[in-house]
């Protein structure tokens, strides 16, 4: 898909790859970019930072917010082409971490990108087509082994990706997944050193790069980090021997969990 011209939205957008996306999203001549993010003084002060773009509130784990929210885009700006499902955070747990935890995971990392292609996923094949992007993580390929709540529900988040591209695909819906490692967000300030930098910390920009030459490419695993294509076929390749060799990573890294 050619980015010129486009409606573009990028829900997490206050900071981090969202902050990021939205600036390269306006520097690709998009017609119109809307920052989206849960805390409304931090999306407003990211927008006025970027040219042609504007800032909306939204708790994307609300769905009745997530309906207003593109209503609200579209009837204002046009169809939304490019819709960037990016929100996410940070909160590890294991088995044994209260269910709060886990519903809060799951809801941001999952649900919310279930509650926007509930409608986009029509309106975009409808009109002949769309892109949905799901920022997941390489967490959601391989494993987190210091975190059970956000490596399953991204586990999950590239499952329901895999979904809207096998339903929607032959009818115009562009489905990519972005799975990187470490990036240099406020999400990973308390944990640079730990086992997800061992393969480098990459800076928003460039993960940006990569998803706009993944959405040109109609890309479905955008990946900024090569070396997670190598790691994911030695998992599939020997699952044994992938489990040994975590349960190791693990054993090193344990004391950041």
């Amino acid at each position: 898909m050619d980015i010129e011209k486009k409606v573009v939205v990028v829900t997490g957008a206050a900071s981090g790859i969202g902050f990021a996306l939205a600036r390269k999203f306006v520097q690709c001549n998009a017609s119109k970019v809307i920052l989206v993010d849960v805390d409304s003084e931090a999306v407003q002060n990211a927008s006025k930072q970027i040219a042609n773009s504007i800032s909306m509130n939204c708790d994307v784990t609300n769905e009745k917010q997530v309906i207003t929210l593109i209503d609200d885009v579209e009837s204002s700006f046009g169809p939304i082409d490019i819709f960037c499902s990016n929100a996410g955070v940070a909160i590890m747990g294991d088995e044994n971490t209260e269910d709060s935890v886990w519903q809060t995971n799951w809801d941001l990392h999952v649900m919310a990108h279930v509650y926007a292609s509930r409608i986009l996923a029509k309106r975009m094949t409808e009109r002949g087509g769309g892109c949905f992007v799901i920022t997941a993580s390489a967490a959601g390929l391989l494993s987190h082994v210091q975190s059970a709540t956000y490596s399953v529900s991204k586990h999950a988040a590239v499952a329901f990706g895999e979904w809207l591209s096998i339903c929607h695909g032959d009818k115009g819906l562009q489905v990519q997944v972005l799975c990187p490692q470490a990036v240099r967000t406020p999400m990973l300030a308390d944990r640079i050193g730990g086992v997800a930098s061992v393969d480098g910390i990459l800076e928003p920009e460039d993960v940006a790069n990569s998803v706009i030459d993944g959405i040109e490419k109609n890309q479905f695993l955008i990946l900024p980090h090569p070396s997670v294509k190598e790691y994911l076929e030695g998992k599939t390749r020997n699952y044994e021997r992938w489990l040994n060799g975590m349960r190791k990573l693990r054993a090193l890294y344990k004391t950041d969990v």
